[in-house]
């Protein structure tokens, strides 16, 4: 049980330790990125209730429906309503970056519980593997996405389409990645492959919002 314990949690905070130390400006207090893992974390509970109800009521059980409303529009609204309320409206929240890095430790902080409570039923090395490499990279990628736009909306004359833009992008990658996992379910591959390319995109975004910061301090 502490092996599986250990395989949930480890990703996570691995993940998260990286986009933190990521940040090429000023090191973000510690205890907002924790503060923000914590918030996501929160989430899972009432996100789980809901999407129950929608199975239980026989709601959106589609794989299009499911995968792009019940579970991405559903818990990347949240996270996004989490993040505005806690961290993007507070003065510390002050540079490009800062988006993603919030952005991440929330997503993270929702992916980690999840992930232990997931393995905890199942209980299985091979699959926390597998969760390992999709759900909670994958959750940390969005947020990259995410993060980025809300880390633009801060400096931007244009702030509600860049809001605005932060939810749908991550819905749309978070709703594509699972409706990938509900169509092909014993195929990892597409899945491998998407997550590969969200990587690729994550880390040009991460490059962009540092150097936006070096401008903007010059």
């Amino acid at each position: 049980m502490i092996a599986i314990a250990l395989s949930a949690v480890a990703p996570g905070f691995a993940l998260l330790s990286y986009f933190y130390l990521r940040h090429e400006l000023e090191a973000e207090p510690l205890g907002y990125v924790i503060r923000s893992f914590v918030a996501g974390a929160i989430l899972v509970f009432p996100i789980m209730f809901v999407q129950y109800a929608f199975v239980e009521e026989g709601v959106l059980v589609g794989p299009f429906w499911k995968a792009f409303v019940a579970t991405a529009l559903l818990e990347e609204f949240f996270k996004w309503f989490m993040i505005y309320y806690t961290i993007y409206i507070h003065k510390v929240f002050d540079d490009y970056y800062d988006g993603i890095l919030y952005a991440v430790a929330c997503s993270l902080g929702f992916a980690t519980l999840e992930n232990f409570l997931y393995l905890w039923v199942y209980d299985s090395i091979e699959i926390a593997i597998w969760r390992a490499v999709l759900p909670v990279s994958g959750h940390a990628l969005f947020a990259v996405v995410m993060g980025f736009c809300l880390g633009r909306a801060k400096h931007s004359t244009h702030e509600r389409f860049w809001l605005f833009t932060a939810l749908m992008a991550a819905t749309l990658l978070h709703g594509m990645f699972d409706y990938i996992l509900l169509v092909e379910p014993m195929n990892k591959v597409p899945a491998v492959v998407y997550i590969v390319v969200l990587w690729m995109v994550a880390l040009l975004l991460v490059r962009t919002a540092n150097r936006s910061n070096h401008r903007q301090y010059k």
